[in-house]
């Protein structure tokens, strides 16, 4: 029997194939997953890892079985079977592991709509189906098995996307796409054909064993081949998706990496005068300063949640918010379903780029206002007794405020940071930021010396971002 408590997380499905789980595993989980959603129809789409399209048609097996129609989309990106979702209003499955290595795979599910199923939502009730289910045998067929067949969805996703952005007017432009053997590969030429785009691919070719790097342009190791390129071409910007990609990163025209915050910030203030400047932005609580700066002098209302896709999901249907960062690079848009999407962020760059005669660094130095660690992991013995120790630390300092919206926050005039603990890792995550470089640096050493008071090892380790 597969341990689901190290397959089944917080929102998603993820692990190594086939020794964690494998296609008998994830029929169960289709047969599971009609059952919870209630589903008389679902689509299927896929990446393209080598076990991917078994795992997919398994699931597929699994949901026919329990009477449910299956539409197969095949090749696709994480925010291509969102639209699938939306737009055919149906509940969804999207086979991929994101940036994880070849061997690993895993399953993103949605309900009708695109929204999400995670441990609160669905998640734990399918696993513990899938649970119950290994030990005493799949259910039997329905007398009917629902009907299996296949759709083409990528050009209905493209014009969708270009359909939520003004493209018209933009100038030309080259641009370096990384796409890291990853699913950008598929999408991006559809989306931007008819584009004045100067296009210059990277890692086009789909492969799921990831020759050249991995794809999580999150760790900096893995954008270098796009610095030097952008560099080399002399383009004006350069592009990087994840694996899955509904996640996307920017470097300028100098090959420097652009913030997701201050991404965050330049589209809301483009969606906010797309909706007659006003309306809600959600932002979570590691995103700069500058977000809800900008938010509030376009006229918007900034609202800060917590990390993770499920909280900002649920926080834009529930306030109606029109658009969504996170500083791990997913963007939500009231208009995909609240859904993430990487391209529709891309696209709005390139439209913001293109619109105006200035370079990448210059348009986003309004959006970029404050000095920034990044996140640095660091791992601990007891992750709970170092947030004690760093609450300790702060508690009663005069013009010090602390909140545990996630983790710990720890606000003053000049400086903030944040600390919270991994979810699967013996890890606490510090990211810090102040109004200038001396403060900032000032204020990062002095919490790690709280954090690593009693730490196991002094290595840091790379962010992993839920992708």
């Amino acid at each position: 029997m597969a341990d689901l408590s190290q397959l089944v997380k917080a929102y998603d499905v993820r692990g190594v194939v086939p020794d964690q789980w494998d296609e008998s595993l994830a029929e169960l989980f289709g047969a599971a997953f009609v059952q919870v959603v209630g589903a008389e129809a679902i689509v299927i789409g896929h990446d393209m890892r080598p076990s991917s399209p078994g795992l997919a048609a398994a699931f597929a097996r699994g949901a026919s079985n329990r009477g449910a129609a299956v539409t197969l989309i095949g090749l696709c990106s994480t925010d291509q079977l969102y639209y699938a979702s939306g737009a055919l209003d149906l509940p969804g499955a999207m086979f991929t592991a994101s940036h994880n290595p070849a061997r690993y795979n895993g399953i993103k599910m949605c309900r009708t709509g695109a929204a999400p199923v995670g441990q609160d939502t669905g998640l734990s009730r399918i696993r513990e189906l899938v649970e119950a289910w290994q030990e005493s045998g799949a259910p039997e067929p329905v007398a009917t098995p629902g009907a299996v067949g296949e759709r083409e969805t990528l050009q209905d996703y493209a014009a969708h996307l270009l359909s939520l952005v003004d493209v018209t007017s933009i100038r030309p432009l080259k641009v370096v796409v990384d796409a890291g053997n990853g699913m950008g590969g598929h999408t991006v030429p559809t989306v931007f054909a008819g584009l004045p785009l100067d296009l210059v691919p990277m890692y086009f070719e789909l492969d799921g064993t990831f020759p050249h790097h991995e794809a999580n342009p999150l760790d900096p190791a893995n954008i270098v081949d796009l610095q030097k390129r952008v560099r080399d071409e002399g383009a004006d910007l350069g592009i990087a998706f994840d694996g899955d990609a509904d996640r996307c990163f920017v470097v300028d025209e100098h090959g420097d990496p652009v913030s997701p915050s201050a991404i965050t910030a330049l589209v809301a203030a483009r969606e906010l005068a797309r909706h007659g400047g006003s309306g809600v932005v959600i932002h979570n609580l590691i995103t700069s300063w500058s977000v809800p700066e900008v938010v509030r002098e376009h006229g918007g209302t900034p609202m800060r949640t917590r990390v993770g896709h499920s909280f900002i999901k649920a926080e834009m249907a529930r306030s109606g918010a029109i658009f969504g960062g996170e500083h791990s690079a997913h963007y939500y848009f009231q208009d995909f379903w609240n859904a993430d999407t990487g391209m529709l962020a891309a696209l709005h760059v390139l439209a913001a780029l293109g619109g105006q005669d200035g370079p990448l660094s210059a348009l986003v130095a309004g959006y970029d206002r404050y000095a920034a660690s990044g996140e640095i992991n660091s791992m601990v013995a007891d992750r709970a007794d170092r947030l004690a120790a760093v609450t300790a630390a702060y508690a009663g300092r005069e013009g010090v405020t602390l909140d545990e919206l996630d983790g710990l926050t720890v606000t003053a005039a000049d400086w903030w940071f944040n600390v919270r603990p991994s979810n699967t890792e013996p890890l606490l995550r510090l990211n810090v930021e102040a109004r200038d470089e001396a403060t900032m640096a000032r204020v990062r050493d002095e919490a790690l010396a709280v954090i690593r008071a009693d730490l196991l090892s002094h290595r840091s380790v790379p962010p992993r971002p839920h992708g």
